[in-house]
């Protein structure tokens, strides 16, 4: 791991409420799809006390040009700085670090559970096994409350029809709230949901990413149904 300096490139809405920010990419910077970096400022104009570094999962695939990030925009001063930068600023990364990655041998169907601003890892992961045409069977439950909350839906949708072995469920909690109309799954990630559409739910590997409360949750569900800690890699995100 080094530190690399970086400049933003460009930032843009990729739900509400929630902004991608893309970064130049510097030269030998290689990372597996599911890795995180620490991204810091460089002499901001305001801080807190939560300083001046947060670790980001990378969203964007390896094979892409440019670095991304994608965040739930809470008013900190970090937030605030890095959504007011002129183009072109630069900033330091430090990494990249996790162990949560595709195991390079696809013996068992892979599982992955997000819900929000947790997809990062997965858009990473969904984006390079496509491009890569990794034998890899991967299915993706994606959860949000309406349409609109939903980062990189159309993408991950789009990637599904050109993958035959990933393949996507989203499920929208609150519907009804929604200026869009959906015909998909609807509630939360639970048993049913996962024995209806795993074969062998004892015989996948999970993945799972997001705040202490959603991690605890899908790993008493996995329990519930019988898979053993072996089978789960799973990262806890803070600071949303």
């Amino acid at each position: 791991m080094a530190v690399h300096e970086v400049r933003l490139r460009r930032r843009e809405s990729v739900a509400e409420g929630t902004t991608a920010f893309y970064f130049s990419r510097p030269a030998g910077f290689e990372f597996r799809a599911g890795q995180s970096l620490l991204l810091s400022l460089i002499s901001p104009p305001e801080t807190d006390g939560e300083g001046d570094s947060r670790t980001f999962t990378i969203a964007s695939a390896p094979h892409e040009a440019e670095l991304m990030v994608a965040t739930r925009m809470r008013d900190t001063a970090f937030k605030r700085v890095l959504k007011s930068l002129p183009l072109g600023t630069a900033l330091t990364i430090d990494g990249p670090n996790g162990e949560m990655v595709l195991e390079e041998s696809p013996t068992r169907p892979v599982v992955f559970l997000a819900g929000g601003i947790g997809i990062t890892p997965f858009r990473s992961m969904a984006l390079h096994a496509a491009h890569a045409r990794l034998a890899h069977r991967i299915l993706l439950f994606y959860g949000n409350r309406r349409h609109e909350d939903a980062a990189f839906l159309d993408e991950l949708q789009e990637t599904a029809k050109r993958n035959p072995s990933f393949r996507l469920i989203a499920l929208m909690s609150e519907p009804q709230k929604s200026a869009h109309p959906w015909s998909g799954e609807t509630g939360f990630i639970r048993r049913e949901l996962i024995e209806r559409h795993v074969a062998e739910p004892k015989a996948a590997l999970y993945y799972f990413a997001g705040p202490p409360a959603m991690t605890a949750a899908m790993h008493a569900l996995l329990e519930a149904l019988g898979v053993g800690e072996p089978s789960m890699r799973y990262e806890e995100f803070y600071g949303y």
